[in-house]
């Protein structure tokens, strides 16, 4: 099947997934009565963040290119959702509210987010530079237990979030509610798992048809995996939080990219530790560095009492296009 054909049905499948799974989320967490930074930072940004955790896993098996791809993909992912995927969501807030109105997310959530990333992925950066043997393992195990920190830190500050006002309020009823099978017992659950395929699905056929596009373009293997990749990998995010903005549910929003990225600075670099190479190179040092600066800039941004503008999300996108013309310099 020709390429194009590919990703013009991969798209609308993704879109769709996303939608049935934003709306899904939302009442499982309503259901659960925790705060929308679990919701978007734990549920939503885990549950989109499962293809491109399974791809660098199934890259990492193939020698040669397989294992240039699996660390390409482990950095392109963040990379993607700290400048291009603010970005977007600033490019909707902006065709939504204007160019100099507030984001508002909750802030606590956000900054928790923000620096528990900047810690993890300062520690995968020190991780390129050290031999393969116990420290890289003993990194990598660091990493995970992280995550895991950041999972019971998160839920922890739930039911103080929840009296304050922040829990999870679905925002419409439940789609699959307008069909027929409206009595099924766990029907929140049950279009939950279908979005979530969805997305999956068609987040692989997207890969496949980015591929055989780079291919015929002839772009290293690198390359595709740290630009090309991630642009189908990180659409489930870059959509939901899009449909969040333009609801105005900011925390879930942001939630589901700061979650995300967290995930993906702590257990993909982890994977890249103990099965890749994960040795330091010009490009790959660079993409890191502009994901952390984009990062710590929104750091900055969501620091006091200072509020976050939507032309502060456009900005990362800039950081962006300073990696791509890296990538372009002779």
């Amino acid at each position: 099947m020709h390429a194009v054909v590919i990703l013009l049905i991969a798209l609308p499948v993704i879109l769709w997934g996303a939608e049935l799974f934003t709306n899904a989320v939302e009442h499982v967490g309503t259901i659960f009565g925790v705060s929308e930074g679990v919701t978007g930072s734990l549920l939503a940004a885990v549950g989109t963040a499962l293809p491109e955790t399974a791809i660098p896993v199934l890259a990492a098996f193939h020698a040669g290119a397989g294992q240039q791809v699996a660390v390409g993909a482990v950095l392109g992912a963040p990379l993607m959702l700290a400048t291009l995927t603010m970005a977007v969501m600033g490019t909707a807030a902006l065709f939504s509210r204007g160019f100099v109105d507030s984001l508002t997310p909750e802030r606590s959530g956000l900054r928790r987010d923000l620096s528990w990333f900047l810690g993890v992925f300062a520690l995968a950066l020190l991780g390129l530079f050290l031999p393969l043997g116990p420290i890289r393992y003993g990194v990598a195990a660091v990493l995970v237990a992280a995550y895991a920190a950041y999972v019971v830190v998160t839920v922890r500050a739930s039911a103080g979030l929840v009296a304050l006002g922040h829990g999870t309020a679905a925002s419409s009823g439940l789609h699959l509610l307008r069909l027929r099978w409206k009595r099924l017992p766990g029907l929140p659950y049950i279009q939950l798992a279908l979005g979530l395929v969805l997305i999956l699905g068609g987040a692989q056929w997207f890969v496949v048809g980015i591929e055989r596009l780079g291919e015929a373009w002839g772009i290293s293997v690198l390359t595709l995996a740290l630009v090309i990749v991630p642009i189908a990998t990180e659409l489930p995010e870059k959509i939901n939080s899009v449909l969040w903005i333009r609801r105005r549910q900011d925390t879930l929003a942001f939630g589901n990219v700061t979650g995300a990225l967290v995930f993906q600075g702590s257990i993909l670099p982890a994977l890249g530790l103990v099965l890749t190479p994960w040795r330091a190179t010009p490009l790959l040092v660079v993409s890191m560095v502009v994901t952390i600066s984009a990062v710590g800039f929104l750091r900055v941004c969501a620091a006091g009492h200072a509020d976050i503008r939507v032309y502060h999300l456009l900005a990362c996108g800039l950081l962006y296009a300073v990696f791509f013309g890296y990538l372009l310099a002779p």
